[in-house]
């Protein structure tokens, strides 16, 4: 599938099934989180692979929104490992790890599966349930699996702005 396609036919899946991901998938989707670009490659992040029973009841103490899925990625970063630009001290993790999961979740429809980028979750209570994400900002939870008969995108999916609406030429 052309990159435009995977582009336009993404959508916010929120019916999945908890139909456990091969491995070989869940390597190839990683593969391409970590092929991202991060400022001056300084790769802030990290991505946790949730799948056990246990460690999914945690999650879902910090959110209600997995949607069915059997596993989960949480993308979070250090701030203070990522760049800052000098001159007015943007700090570039927020950036990165935006990137980092944008390319996680391109990745996840490519494999033939489905996720949507969940913002909407306790970060302190997750944090306390899973003490490795302790330090770091989380950014986003991605609920991953195969699409629940019935999925569809929301009603406004395809309401996109106009190129010339979008774009200016200066």
């Amino acid at each position: 599938m052309d990159f435009l396609t995977l582009a336009k036919e993404r959508y916010s899946c929120r019916k999945l099934t908890d139909k456990p991901v091969e491995p070989e998938k869940i390597e190839r989707i990683l593969q391409a989180a970590i092929a991202a670009p991060t400022a001056k490659n300084l790769q802030p992040y990290k991505i946790w692979k949730i799948t056990s029973a246990e460690s999914m009841a945690k999650v879902k103490k910090a959110t209600n929104f997995t949607f069915g899925a059997g596993m989960v990625f949480v993308v979070g970063v250090l701030k203070n490992k990522a760049f800052v630009r000098p001159f007015d001290g943007l700090n570039y993790a927020d950036i990165d790890g935006a990137i980092v999961a944008t390319h996680l979740m391109l990745a996840v429809k490519a494999e033939g599966l489905d996720t949507t980028w969940v913002g909407m979750f306790d970060a302190f209570k997750l944090q306390s349930e899973f003490n490795e994400m302790q330090g770091y900002e989380l950014i986003a939870l991605f609920p991953v699996g195969y699409a629940a008969e019935g999925a569809t995108p929301a009603s406004r999916h395809f309401e996109r702005r106009a190129i010339s609406d979008a774009v200016e030429e200066i």
